[in-house]
C-alpha cells in the first residue's frame, strides 16, 4: 500500500504562518503578555540588589528596606497574575489553532480522491488524523507557548543584563555558543528521525487493524506464524526508530544541563573580582546574579519542549501532507439541463492496469438505465465516475455540459450514488439529514422520512433531536439504509445511481428497503448497477459491461432477441 507524501519545511512554513495569520490580534496579545510577564519578574531581583547595595553602603533605614520588601511581595503578586493570565491567552490561542487544524485534516481526508484512497495505507491516513493531529495538538497547545513564551523571557533578560553591566550581559553569553552547537546538531537530525517514527507507527496501526480485521482469514488459511512475523518486523522497526530518538534526546539534555550551570557560576565569579577591583557595585553583582539565575528556568523550558516540538513539527509535515492531492474547488456554471454524457472514458485504479477502455454512453432526463456485466467487468467503477466521485484519467462524464465531479467537489449534489454502505453518523436525525442541505427546514426532513416509509421515526422519544449511534439510539441495518435513503431525498438529486444498495440485507428487510428505494427513484434519472439481472429486466435500457466496454446497449426484449452477452448471461441466471 502507498503512503500520502509528507510536506516538505517550506510547505510546512508556509501552512504554519497561514494557520497564524488568523490569530494576529491574538498574537499579539500574547506577545504583549509574555513580555509583561517577564519584566515583572525582574523586578524582584532588581529591588532585592537594592536592599544589599543599600545596606552594603550603610544609612538604609528600616522603613525603607520595608518598603523594598514590599516592592519585592508587590512584584511577585503581579508576576503570579501576568503568569496565569498569559497561560489562559496562550492556551486558548492554542485551542483555537488546533480545532483549525482538526477541520482542516478532516475535511482534506474527505476530499481526497478516490484513486488516492483506493491506493492508501490504512494505517497512515489512520496515523495522521488520529496520534498526528493529537500530537500537533500538544504541541500548539504546551510546546509552541512554553518555547514562544521562554524565547520571550530569554531577550528581556539578556538586555537587562547588559542595561545592568554590559560586562556581565557578556558573561552571561558564555553559554550560548554550546547551546547553538548542540541545538544545530539535534535539529539537523531530528525531523528525519521523527518523521521515521510516525511512519513506524502508521505501519503499526495498519497491521494491527489488519490482524483485527482478518483475524478468521488467517485463522482458516493457516497465517498466524506469518502474521506474527510480520507484525514483530514492524515492531522491531517501530522499536528502532525510537531509540533513534532516544539518542537524540540523550545528547541535546546533558550539553544544555552544563549550559544552564555555567554562566551563574561565571557572573559570580567575574562580578566578585570586579567589585573587589572596584569596578562594580555589589548590589549590581547580586541583580546580575539573580538575572542569571532566572536564565535557567526559560533555557529549561525551552529545551524540554523543543523536543516535543520537533515530533510535533513531523506530525505537522504529516497532516500537512493530506492536502497534496486536494484539488481546489472549481468554479463551475450550471448545467443547461440533466443530460449525462460519458465520452471516451478511461480508468485505472492502478497504472498500466485500466478497467474501462474508452467507454461511450448517454443517458436521457427520466430515463431508467441499468448496467449489467460479470463481476469485475467495470459496472460499479462507471457508476463512481458517473456520480462524480472520480475522475477518468482520459476521456469525460459531463451532465448539461458540465463536468460531474467539477459539480461534486463544488458540493453540488446533481447525481448522487447510493451503495449498501449505509452509514448512520453519530448525532441527532436532524443532523443526519440536514448535513445533504443544511438549510433544510424540519418539515422537510420529516417529509424526506414518510417518503422513505421509515414508520419508526414516530416511535423516537425527541423526534428529530433524537440521537442516533454511539450513546443514542441504534438503527438495524433496514432502518439505516431508509436513513440514508431519505438523506437522499432531502439532497433532491435529479439522478440516482443505485449500486445493488439492498444486496446486503436479509430478504424481509431488502424489500422494505426496495419500496423506500422506488418512493426516492419516482420522478428521477436512475441508474441501477444490477448484479441481478431480475432487476435490470424493467429497465428503459441495458447497458452490457464486459472487460470494461460497453458491448450491448438496448431493451431487454431487444438484448435477448440478438442472443449475446446478455442473453448468455440472462440464460445463466434463469438457469436456461
Amino acid at each position: 500500500m502507498n503512503r500520502l507524501p509528507i510536506a516538505d519545511r517550506r510547505q510546512v512554513r508556509r501552512a504554519a504562518a497561514r494557520l497564524m495569520r488568523g490569530e494576529r490580534r491574538a498574537l499579539a496579545v500574547v506577545l504583549v503578555l509574555t513580555a509583561l510577564t517577564a519584566l515583572s519578574g525582574l523586578v524582584g531581583p532588581y529591588l532585592v540588589g537594592k536592599i544589599v547595595g543599600g545596606v552594603e553602603r550603610g544609612g538604609l533605614t528600616v522603613s525603607t528596606v520595608d518598603l523594598l520588601a514590599l516592592g519585592v511581595l508587590g512584584a511577585a503578586v503581579a508576576h503570579l497574575l501576568l503568569v496565569r493570565y498569559s497561560a489562559l491567552q496562550t492556551t486558548r490561542l492554542g485551542e483555537r489553532l488546533l480545532a483549525s487544524l482538526r477541520e482542516k485534516a478532516v475535511t482534506r481526508s474527505l476530499a481526497l480522491p478516490a484513486r488516492v484512497v483506493d491506493r492508501l495505507s490504512t494505517g497512515d491516513l489512520l496515523a495522521r488524523v488520529t496520534s498526528d493531529v493529537g500530537t500537533v495538538g500538544q504541541a500548539l497547545r504546551d510546546s509552541v507557548p512554553e518555547v514562544f513564551t521562554g524565547v520571550v523571557h530569554l531577550v528581556v533578560v539578556f538586555v537587562a543584563m547588559f542595561w545592568l553591566d554590559p560586562v556581565l550581559g557578556l558573561v552571561s553569553l558564555v553559554g550560548m555558543p554550546f547551546l547553538v552547537w548542540v541545538l544545530r546538531w539535534y535539529l539537523s537530525r531530528a525531523r528525519d528521525a521523527y518523521l521515521a517514527e510516525s511512519a513506524a507507527n502508521g505501519d503499526v496501526a495498519e497491521i494491527s487493524a489488519a490482524v483485527g480485521e482478518g483475524s478468521r482469514t488467517i485463522e482458516t488459511y493457516g497465517l498466524r506464524d506469518r502474521m506474527v512475523a510480520a507484525a514483530d518486523d514492524t515492531i522491531a522497526r517501530s522499536y528502532r526508530t525510537r531509540l533513534g530518538t532516544l539518542r537524540l534526546r540523550n545528547v541535546l539534555f546533558p550539553v544544555t544541563s552544563f549550559v544552564n550551570t555555567v554562566p551563574t557560576a561565571l557572573v559570580l565569579l567575574v562580578g566578585g573580582l570586579v567589585y573587589a577591583a572596584d569596578g562594580v557595585q555589589i548590589e549590581v553583582v547580586v541583580t546580575g546574579s539573580l538575572y542569571v539565575w532566572r536564565l535557567i528556568e526559560p533555557l529549561d523550558r525551552i529545551l524540554f519542549w523543543v523536543e516535543f516540538l520537533q515530533r510535533g513539527g513531523a506530525s505537522f509535515a504529516r497532516v500537512e501532507g493530506i492536502g497534496t492531492h486536494v484539488e481546489p474547488a472549481p468554479a463551475v456554471r450550471e448545467p443547461d439541463d440533466d443530460r449525462i454524457e460519458v465520452r471516451g472514458v478511461r480508468y485505472s485504479y492502478v497504472d498500466g492496469h485500466e478497467v474501462l477502455h474508452g467507454v461511450d454512453l448517454v443517458v436521457q432526463p427520466g430515463e431508467r438505465l441499468a448496467i449489467v456485466g460479470v463481476s469485475g467487468a467495470g459496472k460499479s467503477t462507471l457508476g463512481r465516475l458517473i456520480a462524480g466521485i472520480d475522475r477518468p484519467a482520459e476521456g469525460s462524464v459531463h451532465v448539461g455540459g458540465v463536468p460531474v465531479a467539477d459539480l461534486a467537489a463544488a458540493g453540488e449534489q446533481r447525481i448522487v450514488l447510493v451503495t449498501q454502505e449505509h452509514h448512520v453518523f453519530i448525532g441527532t436525525v436532524r443532523e443526519n439529514l440536514a448535513m445533504a442541505a443544511p438549510d433544510a427546514p424540519d418539515e422537510r426532513l420529516v417529509e424526506a422520512l414518510r417518503t422513505v416509509d421509515a414508520r419508526w421515526f414516530d416511535e423516537l422519544p425527541e423526534g428529530l433531536d433524537t440521537v442516533l449511534g454511539a450513546g443514542g439510539v441504534e438503527l438495524d441495518p433496514g432502518r439505516a439504509q431508509q436513513l440514508a435513503l431519505a438523506r437522499v431525498e432531502v439532497a433532491d438529486p435529479h439522478t440516482l445511481v443505485l449500486d445493488e444498495a439492498t444486496s446486503s440485507l436479509d430478504p424481509a428487510t431488502a424489500r422494505h428497503a426496495e419500496r423506500a428505494i422506488a418512493a426516492v427513484r419516482e420522478k428521477r434519472t436512475v441508474i441501477a448497477i444490477a448484479h441481478r439481472l431480475q432487476t435490470a429486466r424493467d429497465a428503459d435500457r441495458i447497458a452490457v459491461v464486459d472487460a470494461g466496454r460497453i458491448v450491448e446497449l438496448g431493451s431487454h426484449d431487444d438484448l435477448v432477441a440478438r442472443d449475446g452477452t446478455y442473453a448468455t448471461l440472462w440464460r445463466s441466471w434463469h438457469g436456461g
